[in-house]
């Protein structure tokens, strides 16, 4: 008997109103998926938890290619987000964003810049936010989630969110930076439309990027005219006063620095912190783990990044080629969900529990010449968060019939975070 061979079905899209790119010839059926990356499917019961499932969904650890966002492909494989990042010989940070007609609008730098040209600028970066420049603003960082936790401590309850995580990281970053707080609002709409562009189709995305792109230009512009020469120690002295191979910083490398500084200091932690307290107060048997061991609590950090994912960039093909299998040609985008590599159980085993001693395997600050320059900010923040708000408040839960709003993206966000405790 000749055994029947079934080939996949033409790929249908649903009948959603959605828009739809068609499908590139070197694209097989058989890895179409549809995955909006603004718009999860079951994003509902978190953003983590939406990726993963969609990663378990039939065979999906592997490239996969959607018509959603402008058309692009997917990592679908931890390992394979992780190897993406390494090669930027192969996958060029020259478009990060998704669509891609707004990721061309995305103009700072140097996270469009591929080696070498990308050396000089991250080493400038380095300048501002290495650990010894980190570490003399410990002071300041303690302070001000001491003074916003002793805000509300008296209460009972707050939502973590509104009242802790879209405040504490701002409010250090802006004193860094010596910006006023009340242009906090403006820059996090520009933040926003940037990380989650509003629109229906990819021009009104790119639209929508651009506008935010350009004011963020409008606005570090007078700044940086006001301080080249200065002698302050705030970043934005420290890098529009740096040289790149020994000149100057060109004005138009500055607005791009300069902006993205303000891009990922108004946005990544923020979100971070809110999903890391869901979780804590939800599992109070691993807050009471950390609550009298300080050293258990300082390594432990490593494996909340691991956890708690934000980031889904994009990468470029910079040149046709197979990988692992899959034929690409230059010029497709790859989206990096950052999400399935910290959750990825062949790296880190039953990976949706949180291991303090865990030696954890991520890709969460990125990976290669691009790994996060904020990184070690972004290490501190989360510390003297755990520390002080445990000091004060050693027990927590969610509210009864809490329910996170959860929102995917660049970077993903979630507001909606109420948290109680008993008054002493």
């Amino acid at each position: 008997m000749t055994e029947m061979v079934t080939k996949p079905l033409p790929y249908e899209p649903p009948l959603d109103g959605k828009s739809r790119a068609a499908k590139p010839a070197h694209v097989l059926d058989e890895l179409v998926r549809d995955i909006d990356m603004y718009a999860l499917d079951g994003i509902g019961q978190g953003y983590h938890e939406a990726w993963k499932a969609l990663q378990e969904r039939g065979d999906m650890r592997k490239l996969v290619w959607t018509p959603l966002t402008g058309g692009h492909w997917i990592a679908m494989d931890g390992l394979m987000v992780r190897e993406i990042y390494e090669h930027p010989e192969l996958f060029s940070s020259h478009v990060i964003f998704l669509p891609k007609e707004a990721g061309e609008k995305y103009a700072m730098v140097p996270t469009r810049m591929d080696p070498p040209e990308h050396t000089p600028y991250r080493k400038l970066l380095d300048t501002g936010l290495n650990p010894a420049r980190i570490r003399q603003v410990e002071k300041l960082v303690r302070e001000a989630a001491a003074d916003l936790i002793d805000g509300f401590v008296a209460d009972g309850h707050c939502d973590f969110a509104a009242q802790y995580a879209r405040i504490f990281p701002v409010r250090v970053f802006m004193a860094m930076c010596d910006l006023p707080m009340e242009d906090v609002p403006m820059l996090m709409k520009f933040a926003d439309d940037m990380t989650r562009p509003p629109g229906k189709t990819p021009e009104e995305q790119a639209a929508a990027l651009d506008a935010a792109n350009q004011g963020f230009f409008r606005y570090v512009e007078p700044i940086i005219k006001q301080r080249i020469g200065g002698t302050g120690n705030d970043l934005i002295t420290t890098f529009v006063n740096g040289t790149i191979n020994g000149e100057r910083l060109p004005h138009d490398k500055a607005l791009g620095l300069i902006s993205l500084l303000l891009l990922g200091g108004l946005d990544t932690v923020v979100n971070f912190l809110s999903f890391m307290m869901i979780y804590l107060a939800r599992h109070p048997e691993q807050v009471r783990e950390v609550r009298e061991d300080e050293l258990k609590l300082r390594r432990g950090v490593e494996e909340l990044f691991r956890r708690f994912p934000v980031v889904s960039e994009a990468r470029m093909v910079a040149k046709d080629q197979v990988f692992h299998g899959v034929e690409l040609k230059q010029g497709d985008m790859v989206l990096l969900p950052t999400v399935l590599h910290g959750l990825d159980e062949n790296e880190n085993p039953d990976p949706f529990r949180l291991d303090w001693e865990r030696l954890p395997k991520h890709t969460t600050f990125g990976g290669g010449p691009h790994r996060c320059a904020g990184l070690h900010l972004a290490r501190l923040e989360a510390t003297v968060t755990l520390q002080e708000w445990i000091k004060r408040i050693p027990e927590f839960r969610l509210a009864e019939g809490a329910a996170p709003v959860y929102q995917s993206g660049i970077v993903a966000a979630v507001q909606n975070v109420p948290i109680v405790w008993d008054k002493s």
